[in-house]
């Protein structure tokens, strides 16, 4: 994303005349998610002084700060833990836009982990997982053997029980769910609405003009 960000982290980067992150904060506390914790690393201070403690938000914000170099999903996540009590919790990348109902989310998986799954963006045709009957499976080498190849959202519910035999430090999500999957421990949904990755500037260029032509067209009518 540079040479975005080499001064504004990417949670701040303005889409629709808002920044990503808030625009998350928003719709989580619309689904009743109020208090959240928020990681963050490179250029963290600019977060907390965009949010505060999210009162004017109607969220409960507390931080959890990651050392230089930041520490993964996985790794920050397992950080976290001691600020997010002992059952299942949402955790939802700052980097995406997505008009994604957060209040759909179940409150209580029936394994470690339910993820969020979307048709692939051109940029990632392959996908990540398959999803099988509710199921999230690794991502099969040939066909999806009756499944479907769909790209990780970022967005998930996650026991803390899933991190049970990871030691702190520097380390991906996406192994720690993989071993749950071959347990058969993570479920998953398809969502088929609007999901976007903030990985380049012309992606991010891309959204703000369609979000400007949906405004344009809403003020029209």
């Amino acid at each position: 994303m540079r040479p975005l960000t080499d001064h504004t982290p990417k949670p701040l980067l303005q889409v629709g005349g808002k920044s990503l992150i808030r625009y998350l904060v928003e719709a989580l506390v619309k689904a009743g998610l109020h208090d959240l914790v928020l990681n963050h690393s490179y250029l963290g201070e600019q977060i907390i002084t965009e949010l505060g403690d999210g009162r004017v938000l109607g969220a409960r914000i507390i931080y959890s700060a990651e050392p230089e170099g930041a520490l993964e999903t996985g790794g920050g996540m397992l950080r976290a833990l001691p600020l997010m009590g002992t059952g299942p919790f949402v955790a939802v990348n700052a980097d995406i836009w997505t008009d994604y109902p957060f209040g759909q989310l179940p409150d209580n998986p029936p394994g470690l982990a339910h993820l969020v799954l979307v048709d692939n963006p051109a940029h990632h045709p392959h996908g990540d997982f398959v999803l099988k009957g509710g199921r999230v499976f690794d991502l099969p080498v040939g066909n999806a053997d009756g499944g479907v190849q769909l790209t990780f959202s970022g967005i998930g519910v996650y026991r803390p029980a899933l991190f049970a035999n990871c030691a702190q430090g520097r380390f991906p999500l996406a192994p720690v769910l993989r071993s749950a999957m071959a347990r058969g421990e993570v479920t998953g949904e398809h969502y088929r609405g609007r999901w976007v990755d903030i990985g380049t500037p012309e992606r991010l260029a891309d959204l703000n003009r369609e979000l400007s032509r949906t405004v344009g067209a809403s003020s029209r009518d």
